[in-house]
C-alpha cells in the first residue's frame, strides 16, 4: 500500500509530507518499510506567527479559521509528495495526518459532574485534505488515546521500536524536535518493555530565544553556530534543571503551553551576558534533560539514536555527545533512516495499522487505560475507496 505521511511539529515552521510502500512481513519484522518520496512546504512567516498565536492566546474564530486554512496546506504538501514520487493521487491509498498541534493539556483538569478531562487539539481539517485529494484520510491520532486515559504524547515510541529494535543491543531514540522525546528500546525490541515520555524543550525553545534576541532577524539558530561563540551561565542552568516538569515522573508529555513563550520570557529575565550565552545555556539545558532521562529507565543503554529537526543543531549535538559520553551518540541518517523524513513516514505508519484495526498507543508510555486504535477516517472520493481497500 502507497501511504502520505503529513507532520508539523510544534515549532509550527511548515508541513512534511513523504510518500511510502508498506508491505507486510513475517512476524519477525511486521512491516517492510520504503520512502519513496518527501516533500516540505514552509509556512509564510506571517502564517506561523498566526498560528503560534493562536496557540497561545487565540480566539475561537482564529482556530475555525486556521483549521481550514491549514487543511489547504497539508492538502497542498501531500499532492508535492505525490508529483516528486512521478505518481498520482489516484496510486495512493491512504494519507496519515498528525495536524497541527494548537493546544495540549496532558495535566487533567476537574469538571463538575464529569471529574477529571484530559485534552488534546490539531487542526488542519482532514475534511480539507480528503476533498483537494481526493485520497481517504487518518487524522486526529492523539485524541483517542486520550479519551482512554492516556496523554496522547508520545505516539512515535511504536515506530522507534519498529525501526530501531536490535537483538543485542539496548537503544535509547531520541527526537529532537519542538519538544523532545525519548524511547528506550531494549534489546530484543518487545514493545510491552518499551519505555517513553517527553524530557522537555528542544527546537522550539531555542527557536523562540534566537528569534527574541535578534529582535525577528532569526528564525532560528541555524547549525548551532550562535550558541557556539557563548559559555553556558552555570547558575542559570541549575535553575533550568529545577523546572518541575524535569521531576515529574512518566507517563509525562509537554508542549507550547509549558516550554513556549511563557518559558522563553521568562528565561529572557534571567538574562546576563550576552545573547550567545543564553543560547548556549539554553541548549546545554536540552542535552542535559535527555541525559537526566536516564533516571526514568531500568537496563543499559547502549547506543543513542538522535533524529528530528535538531540534528542539525551542531553545538546540541556535542553537548549530547559529551552528556552521554563514552557511549555513541549517532543519528537516524546513520542507521538508514531520514532524520527530516521519520515523523512524516511514522504517521503513514500509523494510518496503514488504523484501518486495518490495530492498535498503536502503547498504554505504558502513554498512560491509556488499554491500546486503543488511533485516529479518525474520512473517506476520499467514491470512486476510489474501493481501489484503496484492495490495496
Amino acid at each position: 500500500m502507497r501511504v502520505v505521511g503529513l507532520m508539523s511539529g510544534t515549532s509550527a515552521d511548515g508541513v512534511d509530507a513523504a510518500v511510502v510502500e508498506i508491505q507486510e512481513r513475517a512476524r519477525a519484522k511486521p512491516l517492510g518499510l520504503r520512502l519513496v518520496a518527501q516533500h516540505r512546504i514552509a509556512y509564510p512567516r506571517g502564517l506561523q506567527e498566526r498560528i503560534l498565536a493562536a496557540a497561545t492566546n487565540g480566539h475561537v474564530a482564529d482556530v475555525c479559521h486556521l483549521n481550514a486554512v491549514l487543511g489547504e496546506w497539508f492538502a497542498r504538501a501531500a499532492l508535492g509528495a505525490i508529483r516528486r514520487a512521478r505518481l498520482r493521487p489516484q496510486d495512493i491509498a491512504l494519507i496519515g495526518s498528525h495536524g497541527q498541534t494548537i493546544h495540549h493539556l496532558p495535566a487533567p483538569r476537574r469538571e463538575p459532574g464529569l471529574g477529571a478531562i484530559r485534552s488534546t487539539l490539531q487542526i488542519a481539517s482532514p475534511a480539507v485534505i480528503a476533498e483537494r485529494t481526493g485520497i481517504t484520510t487518518v487524522a486526529d491520532f492523539r485524541s483517542r488515546d486520550v479519551a482512554a486515559g492516556g496523554e496522547g504524547a508520545p505516539l512515535t515510541p511504536y515506530m522507534h521500536a519498529l525501526c530501531f529494535a536490535h537483538p543485542t543491543r539496548s537503544r535509547l531514540v531520541v527526537n529532537l524536535g519542538g519538544i523532545c522525546n525519548v524511547t528506550h528500546v531494549p534489546a530484543g525490541g518487545r514493545l510491552t518493555r518499551v519505555r517513553a515520555f517527553d524530557t522537555g524543550p528542544a527546537n522550539m525553545a531555542l527557536d523562540l530565544l534566537a528569534a527574541r534576541l535578534s529582535r525577528g532577524r532569526r528564525r532560528m539558530d541555524a547549525g548551532g553556530r550562535w550558541a557556539a561563540r557563548g559559555e553556558p551561565d552555570p547558575r542559570l542552568l541549575r535553575n533550568l534543571l529545577r523546572h518541575p516538569f524535569l521531576r515529574r515522573r512518566p507517563p509525562k508529555s509537554t508542549g507550547r503551553e509549558e516550554f513556549g513563550e511563557r518559558f522563553v520570557t521568562a528565561l529572557l529575565r534571567r538574562r546576563r551576558g550576552r545573547p550567545e550565552d543564553l543560547l548556549a545555556t539554553a541548549t546545554l539545558m536540552t542535552a542535559m534533560t535527555i541525559g537526566g532521562a536516564r533516571r526514568w529507565l531500568s537496563g543499559p543503554i547502549d547506543d543513542v539514536i538522535v533524529g528530528g529537526g535538531g540534528v542539525r543543531n551542531r553545538t546540541l549535538m556535542r553537548n549530547l555527545s559529551e552528556v552521554f559520553a563514552p557511549t555513541p551518540v549517532r543519528t537516524f541518517d546513520d542507521l538508514g533512516y531520514d532524520s527530516r523524513a521519520f515523523e512524516a513516514v511514522t504517521f503513514a505508519v500509523l494510518a496503514y495499522q488504523s484501518v486495518h484495526g490495530r492498535p498503536t498507543n502503547l498504554p505504558y508510555v502513554t498512560g491509556a487505560r488499554r491500546p486503543v486504535v488511533l485516529g479518525t477516517l474520512t473517506p476520499g472520493f467514491a470512486e476510489r475507496r474501493g481501489r484503496a481497500a484492495r490495496a
